[in-house]
């Protein structure tokens, strides 16, 4: 094996080492001489990769975010053959696959953020330009956003062990999350419902009072 090669899978395996560690033990668990033990590899051959612990970090939440980024991808172009709102379809599909996903890169998210909050700069700037992508496309922004925020939701409930949903129950609630139909009537503009309110029902009596009423004098 050439040497390019053999750095290449010296970089992949402390990398998934460090992925099994943030997972299996926390962020605060991760240390070189852990990514050692755990990869196989020495101390010397992890150095020779990443020469600190945040150099570490930051190499896997790139690699998480490009993974991430590639199912996003993949699934919004489907999804422009299915729905008007193909950005923010792709959005709640990849936080679902984020749960969804053994050795999820949230946790490489949240080994980043404990370690170093200036690391988040980097999903939040990438952040930034989906919401706008987002916005740009929804008839109606605020509920396009409601919508990517419950699934951000679920995904962080989970990844903290906050959640009392059960798999199917939190399946069920990324297909409505997803379901453009289940969101139409609340989008601003859309069609009122067809029961009218009480005081449109009454505005209506009213008129319909003042008709007969009218009616009436001029039979008489």
């Amino acid at each position: 094996m050439d040497n390019p090669s053999r750095s290449e899978r010296s970089r992949t395996a402390a990398l998934d080492a460090a992925i099994t560690i943030v997972t299996r033990d926390g962020p605060g668990r991760l240390t070189l001489d852990a990514i050692a033990r755990e990869s196989g590899l020495s101390k010397g051959g992890v150095m020779h990769q990443f020469r600190t612990k945040e150099a570490v970090l930051r190499a896997l939440l790139e690699q998480q975010m490009a993974y991430f980024e590639a199912f996003s991808n993949r699934y919004l172009e489907k999804a422009r053959e299915t729905t008007d709102q193909p950005e923010l379809a792709a959005q709640i599909a990849t936080l679902r696959e984020a749960i969804s996903t053994p050795r999820s890169g949230a946790f490489a998210l949240l080994a980043a953020m404990n370690e170093n909050p200036e690391l988040m700069a980097m999903p939040r700037d990438v952040d930034i330009e989906k919401v706008a992508r987002m916005k740009a496309e929804a008839r109606d922004p605020d509920l396009a956003l409601l919508r990517w925020a419950a699934a951000r939701g679920l995904l962080l409930s989970s990844l903290f062990g906050l959640s009392s949903l059960t798999d199917a129950e939190r399946d069920r609630l990324f297909e409505r999350l997803l379901d453009d139909g289940k969101w139409t009537a609340m989008e601003q503009g859309a069609p009122a419902a067809a029961k009218p309110s009480r005081a449109a029902a009454a505005r209506g009596a009213s008129a319909s009072r003042a008709t007969k009423s009218a009616s009436a004098r001029k039979r008489s």
